[in-house]
């Protein structure tokens, strides 16, 4: 597939656009204003902008946009300037008879807007249009010209409110789709680096770019999202979400195999590992495929830190992934079935806290859990000048009212309260949300069967792991299958010196990543 090619999906046998794509432009303009007029339902928006010939009611030409999406200052006062001077003159019908090619009119547009491109139907009008570009169509032409103007208003590029860092660069992603490309650019500063675009949505015509390093990027892996991207078929894409949905391996699976991030530094850290990244317009957020169990623990920071406190910390994120799972289940298990595995001093502690308690662990866990859930939820959804206000408050004062009301013992909420702020800790969100489901699950087969019901959870829960694949990589690589080079950033981060592969999961080749001069190193 050669670079920055648009291939089209199967929603563009739509029988509304079909005909459009059928449909020519006509000769006679006045033809093609009230075919554009009737087709957009005369909407407030659209500005048919005519000129007239001298001395004469019919138009020479008009300047067709959307209020909101182009320059109208450009429009105003260049596009409809140089059209008025040139097609309303005296020399225009003369030039008409003379057959005065339409070349010359464009060159002059082009001096000052740039590159102009002709359009020979109406799906092409209104895919541009629609985009916020302007058209000129001309009285005897039978192809229109577009004008890429665009002035919609977007977000600048600020800092992320969803993965932040103490050290690195602050820049996120936008909702537009060329500033984020420029972003990956400003990272990548090579030529290798290639964008491929497709419109995905029937209604929405929404642009999604494929981004990758061209000999790094496995070959296997681009086909492969170019095809899951060429079948999808859908009214309307309005987040990378509604692609992660339908691409992904394993749709039933609650772990994520597509990851997602709105750094620009994460998402080129991990081109230049051989990884493919999904930009979607509109949202600001980056899909990466493939992508490992591994890389959902790996933070951007890890690698401008020290590799020995990068490696403490990605160890301290594994330990507060298993305390967010296990913890509730554990103290289920032992105090219910297991009580010989406690001192017997704490014992006799939490049996004097659980003696006016009328309900198993189990139960208290539950009630304990959802309340924190809903807490959770209603702190995300209020206004932010109250929500972490609520949602602190609401603990505090739930949790303390509880213990004194004896529906809970104080040691529960400790497990429960220890548990919510481990799962803080995982840098990426998306991997979070499978923890906090099957934290239930794991409760229940504590309750039911004891320290066995969690081991056997594990082990399916470690057999389902392992299963699963990321566009036809394994997502447990590489702890299964094991790859030794690859080990250098699963669990430990090793420093920067000795990290001398890129991964081979996800490269064609494992190339060399860094090379060391003499001299470069300590002496």
């Amino acid at each position: 597939m050669p670079r920055n090619v648009v291939y089209l999906s199967p929603q563009q046998e739509d029988p509304f656009w079909k005909k459009l794509n059928e449909t020519p432009i006509q000769p006679a303009l006045e033809h093609n204003l009230v075919q554009i007029n009737r087709d957009m339902g005369g909407s407030d928006d659209l500005v048919i902008r005519p000129i007239r010939y001298p001395k004469s009611t019919r138009t020479a030409a008009a300047v067709v946009y959307i209020d909101g999406l182009s320059d109208a200052a450009a429009i105003s006062n260049y596009i409809f300037d140089v059209l008025s001077g040139s097609l309303a003159g005296p020399d225009f019908a003369l030039g008409r008879e003379l057959g005065l090619s339409l070349e010359q009119l464009t060159e002059e547009l082009a001096v000052g807007l740039g590159s102009i491109d002709s359009v020979s139907n109406y799906a092409g009008i209104y895919r541009h249009m629609l985009s916020g570009e302007a058209l000129i169509l001309i009285d005897g032409a039978q192809y229109a010209f577009r004008v890429d103007i665009r002035d919609w208003k977007s977000r600048d590029v600020s800092e992320s409110t969803n993965q932040t860092s103490i050290r690195g660069p602050r820049e996120s992603f936008t909702e537009t789709l060329r500033v984020n490309t420029s972003l990956l650019r400003r990272k990548i500063k090579d030529p290798r680096m290639w964008l491929e675009t497709v419109e995905i949505g029937r209604m929405t015509k929404t642009a999604v770019t494929i981004a990758y390093v061209r000999g790094l990027a496995k070959p296997s892996v681009l086909d492969n999202v170019r095809s899951r991207l060429s079948a999808i078929d859908i009214d309307g894409v309005l987040d990378s979400g509604y692609l992660e949905e339908l691409i992904e391996d394993a749709k039933l699976s609650l772990f994520p195999t597509v990851y997602n991030s709105e750094l620009p530094d994460d998402v080129a850290a991990q081109m230049l590992e051989g990884k493919v990244a999904i930009l979607v317009d509109g949202t600001p957020n980056a899909l990466i495929v493939p992508t490992g169990l591994s890389v959902f623990f790996q933070s951007t920071e890890d690698y401008y830190q020290r590799s020995f406190y990068a490696s403490l910390l990605r160890l301290l994120r594994f330990l507060t992934v298993f305390i967010s799972l296990l913890f509730p289940s554990l103290y289920i298990a032992i105090t219910t079935f297991h009580r010989e595995m406690l001192p017997a001093s704490l014992l006799f502690s939490l049996a004097a806290q659980r003696e006016g308690v009328p309900f198993p662990a189990f139960v208290e866990a539950l009630v304990m859990e959802v309340t924190f859930e809903i807490l959770r939820e209603a702190g995300l959804r209020m206004p932010r000048a109250i929500g972490q206000a609520v949602s602190v408050v609401g603990t505090l004062v739930i949790g303390q009212a509880a213990v004194e009301a004896g529906i809970v013992s104080a040691a529960m909420v400790i497990v429960v309260s220890i548990t919510a702020i481990s799962t803080f800790t995982l840098p990426a969100y998306s991997m979070s949300i499978p923890i906090r489901i099957l934290r239930f699950v794991f409760m229940a087969a504590a309750a039911s069967f004891g320290l066995f019901g969690i081991i056997l959870g594990l082990f399916i829960l470690l057999l389902h792991l392992c299963s699963l694949r990321s566009f036809g990589e394994p997502f447990m690589a590489p702890f299964s299958p094991y790859r030794s080079t690859e080990m250098e950033d699963a669990l430990l981060r090793l420093p920067r010196w000795l990290s001398f592969k890129r991964p081979e999961s996800s490269t064609s080749g494992g190339a060399t990543r860094i090379r060391m001069r003499r001299g470069g190193g300590r002496r």
